[in-house]
């Protein structure tokens, strides 16, 4: 059975419920996507299959991907990610269509998606420093401070939290909840922030460690007198 697709995040809105709890909710267009090879574990050394998210529009592509394509009888696509095969379920061939309908109202997911890129960034904004004095004639706001000792090591050790580039990382966030999944428009309302702007590729796969919910019971009401 396929555990993930891949889509887009559309933006976010707002849910509530039929007690009237809000919850805020990122929109994601799931699919569809096709099967454009399945790997096994006799041949590849793992189970998986590889999903291409099928698009509008003309896609390039040049004659090895023209050839994976052909070979598989898929139309080529320009998104194309790998998820894992859980046992059970039907067998998977090259061809074969996977749409939002493989999750359910509750379940939990795991979205992966790459954060926005931040550019160049100093201590402060990167790492949290706190900075130096912000009075006059201090010489010493935003800067780092010491990056190591002269005598001993001599060099700066590997790991030091320096200014560079921030963002634009492969994120998953682990346990979301899926508040609707709405098959007819092919979109999946998954509970908080999922990482990436808006019209950013992400992939949504079933949760690989998913968390215990634990409902919350009143407890029963103690009455006075004999026992």
């Amino acid at each position: 059975m396929v555990t993930g697709i891949i889509g887009k995040k559309l933006g976010m809105t707002q849910l509530f419920d039929a007690d009237g709890s809000l919850h805020a909710a990122t929109v994601l267009r799931a699919g569809p996507c096709v099967v454009a090879q399945v790997k096994t574990a006799e041949h590849d050394g793992y189970e998986a299959v590889q999903l291409g998210l099928v698009e509008a529009g003309k896609v390039r592509e040049n004659k090895p991907t023209a050839g994976h394509f052909k070979k598989a009888g898929v139309p080529p696509t320009r998104v194309r990610r790998e998820v894992h095969l859980k046992p059970g379920g039907d067998p998977v061939k090259p061809g074969d269509e996977v749409k939002v309908s493989i999750f359910a109202d509750g379940e939990r997911v795991d979205v992966i998606g790459t954060t926005r890129g931040k550019g160049f960034q100093g201590v402060v904004r990167r790492h949290h420093f706190g900075g130096g004095r912000a009075t006059h004639g201090s010489m010493f706001h935003r800067a780092p401070g010491s990056i190591g000792a002269s005598s001993y090591p001599s060099r700066v050790v590997k790991g030091m939290r320096m200014g560079g580039h921030m963002g634009a990382g492969r994120v998953t966030v682990r346990n979301v909840r899926v508040l609707r999944v709405d098959v007819d428009n092919g979109l999946l309302l998954v509970e908080g922030a999922v990482p990436g702007g808006p019209n950013s590729v992400v992939v949504i796969r079933k949760a690989v460690a998913a968390k215990v919910v634990k409902v919350a019971q009143a407890e029963p009401v103690k009455k006075k007198g004999k026992k």
